[in-house]
């Protein structure tokens, strides 16, 4: 079942940009009565696990866009630091509250968006020029090459700055914020975006295992299967989501966001 369970995680998490937290930590926790920390310490693993077995394919073909990726980093890594001093000075109840209303805004105009395969005649933003932010894949489903740039430069790294911020002080992964920014906000094809942010994720990642791991966090009897299930899932949901279109995967994203906003709402009102 942890397997089984693994390799779904994989799929979804090399699909959509999310990693495999999304479902691992809830299955191991509620199916099978795992400690959370535990839970937290093979989820991790699985995001690595997920990068390492979406990334290569991804780069390969050229629709991860490096670039993009560790620009946008640099806001997720500075909002990190700055939500970890800010911790124990805002409410966390507070902030589930704030993280559900973004999350539910998002998903109303992600909603709005849902059938459009690729942005067009956006004009490019003058900071993308001049760093490069753009890119170019060859597209299988529409059987052509996809020439793109970024937009909306400065809203993309201050959601990415204000995800590191909550991810510092709320302990959970942004990895919905970084396929948000890149789609919503600076227009990129959503096959970039979540190719983009399974790179980012096994960064940020590997820098949690490390201390996961000191604390006794990972154990392997449930690490090994699930790092086992989550990157032949990758490798699935590699060869997926080239085969579909950007607004498919779009459409797939949407219920997605409604989880984790519901998720967040019932997190607040419970304090």
């Amino acid at each position: 079942m942890i397997f089984a369970g693994s390799v779904l995680a994989g799929v979804i998490g090399a699909l959509l940009g999310l990693g495999g937290g999304i479902i691992i930590i809830p299955l191991l926790t509620l199916v099978f009565g795992i400690d959370i920390r535990y839970a937290i310490g093979a989820s991790i693993v699985s995001v690595i696990a997920t990068s390492s077995g979406a990334a290569a394919a991804y780069i390969r073909d050229r629709i991860t866009n490096i670039r993009i990726g560790m620009f946008l980093e640099m806001a997720t890594t500075t909002g990190a630091i700055v939500g970890a001093f800010m911790a124990g000075l805002i409410s966390s109840r507070l902030l589930y509250f704030i993280f559900a209303f973004v999350m539910g805004y998002s998903t109303m105009a992600l909603f709005q968006r849902r059938n459009v395969e690729l942005a067009r005649d956006l004009p490019p933003h003058p900071l993308a020029i001049k760093l490069q932010l753009a890119g170019s894949y060859y597209d299988q489903v529409l059987h052509q090459q996809v020439n793109y740039i970024s937009a909306g430069v400065y809203a993309g790294f201050g959601t990415m700055f204000a995800a590191g911020i909550l991810s510092g002080l709320l302990g959970i992964g942004n990895g919905v914020f970084k396929v948000m920014a890149m789609d919503m906000f600076m227009k990129l094809p959503m096959k970039v975006s979540t190719a983009t942010s399974n790179f980012m994720i096994g960064i940020t990642a590997a820098a949690s295992a490390g201390i996961y791991f000191a604390r006794g966090y990972i154990n392997p009897a449930i690490t090994a299967p699930v790092a086992l299930g989550v990157v032949l899932g990758a490798i699935l949901g590699t060869r997926l989501m080239v085969r579909l279109r950007n607004a498919t995967i779009r459409k797939v994203f949407l219920p997605v966001l409604v989880y984790v906003a519901l998720q967040m709402l019932i997190k607040g009102i419970r304090g």
